[in-house]
């Protein structure tokens, strides 16, 4: 193949890579985010930058094909010259992963303006990591000798779009997070019905150890340890303790987008050595009743200590929340690991129990599915939307990531994502940001609804946008401003309002007019006489 004649190498591809796809059908708009230049040659490496921009990394699974074929066509020896592409051989290079990079040039994607979501976590980082509140979980002695300010943030899209600041990529055990998984494996085997027959579904109120069952002799719910040993007893009980813990390793697994996770020996030992408490809930169960014919207790309670002792990194627990937030379908796989009423189950009870005896305090503040483990792990998901791991081991008095909560909470002040943020208005009315929105997008409604809200003289709709930041002299595609709109409908308590507020009393649309001509036009003569005060007071003074 000869080298283009614009002076710069492009890559050396087979005659049938370019027949293969002759233009292929991509859509123009996505070509010109590649190009080069004028010459109409495409830039790999600019196709990379966006995927990466929009969140999709290099390692993303649904891309393998197109990155495969981009290292084909690079040069064999070293060179500073940019590989470039014609348009066939572009088409030919995204044709096996068109669907995602398209959508992903395009601003489709789930979180469209993923670089403003990128700087608010960094921003959030920076912020929480000086908090050195609490201290790392003691009564498990291996993980009290955890560095106690390690300290990271991943996030996972449902439609794989990924970030991660900080030690992300530093194993953790799950402890108390395993058992999201295994209450979902729990139903996936057995059923809702039956599952609940051997556990309850309500808040305990007590802590995660507690001594206490609720009055038909259960535990209360599978997200406190007597709970969790009870999803443990249900779970592929006809296989051996080897394969029933490559069982759940593998879905773990298979959540995170096929990254395969680890085993602490060490905390399974130093836990398996301080677990009292747990053998204790395990024989009043027992001798309550609770766990189904035929249940080996003690090889129970192993098994769930060796499911708290499985390792992950941050960035594979929030691929794992982003598989629960898009309804069990991994999303860098599209593996559905559970079904969705599956799911619907367990963030219901992550929404009720999932952050020990603090769940109720985090259901009315952040409103949003979760789990925290005394490792200093915390799960959040955004059903729909995303999955966010937070992870630093210093604990507050009910066992829960200090700055994992503090995280949240920053998160919910940024963006509507609480369960029911939608009851409280626009993003312009409570001055949060909607994530699911195109860049600028949030802006323009604000200034949408400020021009609306002063052609009908809503002062109060106008009161509301003003302490949300939207700024009151912004004007609309025509150049027509809140002040304009007031004055040509006589509203005057309207305009006393914006003039109070230092608004620009002769703001000129795009016809040259002014707050001034849209009064006298409509006959408010006495708010003409206002506004032309207003406009002399504002001009500045000729005398020194």
């Amino acid at each position: 193949m000869p080298v283009a004649k614009s002076g710069k190498r492009t890559a050396r591809l087979s005659l049938a890579a370019r027949a293969a796809d002759r233009g292929g059908g991509i859509r123009a708009d996505v070509l010109a985010c590649f190009a080069q230049d004028a010459s109409g040659l495409l830039s790999p490496d600019r196709l990379l930058t966006v995927l990466r921009e929009a969140g999709i990394l290099p390692d993303d699974p649904r891309i393998a094909g197109t990155t495969a074929f981009l290292d084909r066509a690079r040069p064999a020896r070293a060179t500073t010259d940019p590989v470039l592409l014609t348009k066939e051989e572009f088409a030919a290079a995204i044709r096996p992963n068109r669907g995602i990079i398209e959508r992903a040039a395009c601003g489709e994607l789930a979180v469209p303006d993923f670089p403003a979501l990128v700087a608010d976590l960094q921003r959030i980082h920076q912020e929480v990591r000086n908090d050195r509140g609490g201290a790392a979980a003691t009564y498990i002695p291996q993980l009290a000798r955890v560095d106690p300010d390690q300290f990271a943030i991943s996030v996972c899209t449902v439609d794989g779009q990924r970030f991660s600041v900080g030690d992300a990529g530093v194993n953790f055990c799950l402890q108390s997070v395993s058992k999201t998984v295994n209450y979902c494996l729990t139903l996936e085997e057995h059923g809702p019905d039956t599952v609940h027959r051997h556990v309850g579904r309500e808040p305990s109120g007590q802590g995660f150890n507690e001594l206490t069952f609720n009055k038909a002799g259960l535990p209360h719910n599978p997200m406190i340890n007597a709970g969790a040993i009870m999803s443990c007893a249900l779970i592929q009980r006809e296989l051996d303790a080897a394969d029933r813990f490559d069982f759940v390793a593998g879905t773990w697994k298979r959540l995170a987008g096929g990254h395969s996770v680890g085993f602490n020996n060490s905390v399974y030992l130093s836990e398996r050595s301080t677990a009292d408490r747990n053998f204790a809930l395990g024989y009043s169960m027992r001798e309550r009743g609770a766990f189904p014919p035929g249940t080996d207790l003690l090889a129970t309670l192993e098994f769930y200590i060796q499911c708290c002792s499985i390792e992950v990194t941050a960035q594979q627990l929030a691929i794992a929340a982003a598989s629960l937030a898009n309804g069990g379908v991994c999303p860098l796989t599209e593996d559905p690991v559970f079904s969705a009423q599956t799911v619907r189950h367990c963030l219901s009870l992550m929404s009720s129990c999932g952050m020990y005896d603090f769940s109720g305090e985090f259901a009315f503040t952040i409103g949003l599915p979760a789990k925290s483990g005394v490792s200093g792990a915390l799960m959040l998901v955004v059903p729909q939307l995303m999955g966010i791991a937070i992870w630093s081991p210093r604990l507050d008095g009910h066992g829960n990531s200090v700055r994992g909560i503090e995280v949240c909470r920053r998160l919910v002040d940024c963006y509507n994502v609480h369960t029911y943020d939608l009851l409280t208005g626009t993003g312009a009315e409570t001055g949060k940001r909607d994530p699911r929105l195109k860049r600028h997008q949030s802006a323009t409604e604000g200034i949408v609804g400020l021009c609306f809200a002063a052609s009908r003289g809503d002062l109060n709709e106008i009161r509301r946008l003003a302490a949300c930041n939207v700024p009151l002299d912004a004007a609309d595609y025509d150049g027509r401003t809140a002040l304009h709109l007031a004055a040509a409908e006589g509203h005057r308590s309207t305009v006393e309002f914006l003039l109070s507020r230092g608004v620009d009393p002769r703001p000129v649309d795009r016809w040259g007019g002014t707050p001034l001509d849209d009064a006298r036009r409509s006959g408010h003569q006495e708010l003409a006489r206002l506004l032309a005060e207003a406009g002399k007071a504002a001009e500045p003074s000729t005398h020194r």
